[in-house]
């Protein structure tokens, strides 16, 4: 088994032997069958080079992290914003793991996390153990039960007589009696997508503790019906009072089990291993958000993610259909009034001191102004990942739109320096936005 880590748009060397040389590159076979797993992802382009990109001697990483697996080999994607920047792997994982521990709200816990990512586990491995750990720490505090309907022949009568069945079936048996009666079983749908999951990746699991871990949560599990992942009773499963404490678990086993945004994957009819993919571009989205959301707790101004909606155009005539719908990524709200715009971007600007517009895109300064219209704000925001070319501080830039009132920002935000260190970032930038007057250009 060939594993191997690159960064976002690095590259791993492809051998044309048949084996590869020691476990520094790929051979041809197995580039091709990574290359085969990338243009079959739920998420992949047409030609799935937004993923992996073949350039024949190596294959290149596109704008996704995770993992991806194919048959005897597998490829580790992790972020890379700051090319002068020299970080070791487990800083990098551990950074990752905390994006998405924050952005999907799984309570992985900072401390376990970090331990993990110091030693030479993937970003796969790390969560099936914190998974692993997780999952065994609250079913030996006791499995969430609840009242299930039951159908069976007894010697005695319990719930309720099955009349139709006692005078068909039973005619014969008048030592049986068909009852139906509820009893209280840890046989839940939640629990079923527990153990499904826990069956899955006791089967890809490399590190002996998880795969003790997850034998001992096997047996705990015993009298939970097995359900293969593409039966999975998704739509039975309620997060209540009985079993709140499961609900960060739950998110996690969607993480493994469900394609959604992150674009989870696994195919069960092969077992060369599970493809964990996640779009730069939506984790940051989303990480924002989250800190966003704690930067504003305790005040009168809410975070909106994925909201507004509203179009750009509408057909002229009787009945003109709206064209061109909007989706802002962050809305910063008082009440029913949208204050503030802002849009995340994954990527590298500010890089040429020459260049008088920072490298941010004409199209996105467009899209800004066009937010700025239609939502009726005086304050839009384009905000990306801060690097050394920056400068010390991050970038806080302000350009006051022409003919209008409006006053576009282009900021940066640290991830290095931590949550509580962003979160207070993007109180001040927030903050700064308003109180501070419309600077004109």
């Amino acid at each position: 088994m060939t594993h191997l880590t690159v960064h976002e748009w690095g590259g791993t060397s492809v051998c044309t032997e048949t084996s590869s040389n020691g476990s520094h590159a790929f051979t041809r076979a197995q580039a091709i069958a990574l290359l085969t797993a990338a243009r079959a992802h739920p998420l992949a382009n047409r030609h799935g080079t937004n993923i992996l990109i073949d350039r024949h001697s190596e294959i290149v990483a596109g704008q996704m992290v995770g993992v991806i697996a194919a048959p005897g080999c597998s490829l580790e994607i992790l972020p890379k914003i700051d090319a002068e920047a020299i970080e070791p792997d487990s800083t990098i994982r551990h950074r990752l793991v905390r994006m998405l521990d924050v952005a999907l709200g799984l309570e992985l816990g900072d401390g376990q996390a970090a331990a993990m990512a110091r030693q030479t586990e993937t970003l796969l491995d790390i969560l099936m153990r914190l998974f692993a750990n997780r999952l065994l720490a609250e079913a030996r505090r006791g499995l969430p039960r609840a009242y299930l309907a039951q159908e069976d022949d007894l010697p005695a009568l319990r719930g309720r007589l099955d009349v139709r069945r006692q005078f068909t079936a039973l005619a014969v048996r008048p030592d049986r009696l068909a009852c139906r009666y509820d009893a209280l079983l840890a046989d839940t749908a939640l629990l079923r997508i527990m153990k499904s999951c826990v069956v899955l990746l006791r089967r890809h699991a490399r590190a002996a503790e998880t795969i003790r871990r997850l034998d001992e949560l096997r047996f705990l599990f015993a009298d939970v019906s097995d359900v293969p992942p593409s039966d999975l009773p998704w739509s039975q499963v309620r997060i209540d009072r009985t079993n709140r404490r499961w609900e960060a678990l739950y998110e996690l086993v969607r993480l493994f089990l469900k394609r959604e945004w992150q674009a989870t994957h696994h195919d069960g009819r092969t077992e060369h291993g599970i493809t964990l993919l996640f779009p730069m571009n939506d984790l940051f989205e989303a990480y924002i958000a989250a800190l966003a959301k704690r930067a504003l707790r305790g005040t009168e101004w809410t975070v909106h993610t994925q909201g507004g909606g509203l179009f750009c155009l509408i057909e002229e005539g009787e009945g003109g259909k709206q064209r061109f719908q909007t989706k802002p990524d962050l809305l910063i709200k008082k009440g029913c009034d949208t204050m503030m715009v802002i849009d995340t971007k994954w990527k590298r600007i500010g890089c040429n001191p020459e260049d008088a517009k920072r490298g941010v895109s004409q199209a996105d300064v467009y899209q800004m102004m066009a937010y700025a219209r239609l939502y009726r704000c005086a304050e839009v925001m384009l905000l990306y990942p801060h690097h050394a070319g920056l400068g010390v501080c991050p970038l806080n830039a302000a350009y006051g739109i022409l003919a209008g009132e409006e006053r576009l920002r282009v900021a940066s935000v640290d991830l290095v320096s931590g949550e509580t260190a962003i979160v207070e970032q993007l109180a001040g930038l927030i903050s700064a936005a308003r109180l501070c007057p419309t600077v004109m250009a």
